[in-house]
């Protein structure tokens, strides 16, 4: 068998295991940059919420799911604030802006992403993927005349070769309240950490194992 030949053949392989190793970073990004962090762990808040998706989004009743899942398991198991009010509403901001007497903060969250997210790369066989959450932060005047101040925060995961699915949404969005109210500290992009793992796929072990470049049988000996 020719060198060539053998290549030929090995090459669907090659590219099996390339992608058996993916890694997977994670970045943050603010718009305006800059923006002051707005958990105050010694604060009391009531926090309102919406979502606002695109026309053709998809799954939109799975994403509200994860999206408060995602919100209340943040706000109970962190100290973003002493104590939180979460409160759903149809729109940000909801008119007239519900009174807070017995709270020092008036926060707003409005999603605007949330979901996998996958390319192609140059190859086919090769995918850039991962999960995106976008969500505006509003910090609401109470008891002035001041304007809200509000920033974007887009937080990712992800990397070549990796592609996830809906089921760590609830994390993600946990995970991109913390980076988005708590660590904002004026980096107009935060690199996370970044995690390289091979993945197991199980396949079929070749039949085939001898070399496809060998010695040729010696010529037998001479009687």
């Amino acid at each position: 068998m020719s060198i060539s030949t053998c290549l030929a053949r090995a090459t669907p392989a090659l590219l099996t295991g390339a992608l058996l190793s993916a890694c997977a970073s994670t970045t943050v990004s603010f718009q305006p940059a800059a923006p002051e962090p707005l958990c105050e762990p010694s604060a009391t808040a009531v926090v309102l919420w919406a979502t606002r998706w695109r026309a053709d989004q998809k799954d939109v009743t799975a994403r509200e799911s994860a999206a408060a899942t995602g919100l209340s398991g943040f706000f109970a198991s962190t100290d973003c604030f002493a104590q939180t009010q979460l409160r759903r509403v149809d729109a940000l901001p909801p008119s007239p802006l519900p009174a807070a007497p017995d709270s020092s903060r008036l926060i707003g969250i409005e999603v605007l992403e949330l979901g996998p997210v996958v390319k192609l790369l140059s190859s086919a066989a090769l995918v850039d993927g991962g999960t995106e959450v976008v969500f505006r932060a509003v910090r609401y005047p109470i008891g002035t005349a001041d304007e809200p101040h509000s920033f974007i925060v887009q937080w990712r995961q992800g990397g070549p070769g990796v592609v996830k699915g809906v089921a760590s949404l609830p994390q993600d969005m946990r995970a991109a309240l913390q980076a988005g109210l708590m660590a904002a500290n004026g980096a107009a992009s935060v690199p996370g950490r970044s995690a390289c793992a091979r993945l197991s796929v199980s396949r079929p072990r070749p039949a085939r194992t001898t070399p496809c470049w060998h010695s040729p049988p010696a010529p037998p000996a001479a009687s």
